[in-house]
């Protein structure tokens, strides 16, 4: 498996990419980051074409089990960060 692309990586490929300079391309993706971050948080969902779409969903209150001692006991109900990647992606890696 390959190496993931740090985040100094992803701004040098989007300033090359955009024909801008490092600084302006690491605002815009901390301001994307920005915005991605307060709609899931406020509960809505945001959807980047040919990437996919992020989504926060709740989970109810449930049973769980401690698989070191075999205890269970309940989980309050949470909230979970899902992506769902789009067709396009999956197509353009399954080539």
């Amino acid at each position: 498996m390959a190496k993931a692309m740090t985040k100094t990586q992803l701004v040098a490929a989007l300033a090359e990419e955009m024909g801008s300079d490092k600084k302006t391309a690491g605002a815009a993706l901390d301001a994307l980051t920005g915005i991605i971050t307060k709609e899931v948080a406020d509960g809505g969902a945001v959807t980047l074409p040919g990437v996919g779409k992020i989504y926060c969903r709740e989970r109810p209150e449930r049973m769980v089990r401690n698989p070191a001692t075999g205890e269970q006991f309940k989980k309050d109900a949470d909230k979970q960060v899902k992506v769902t990647v789009a067709k396009a992606l999956k197509d353009s890696v399954n080539v």
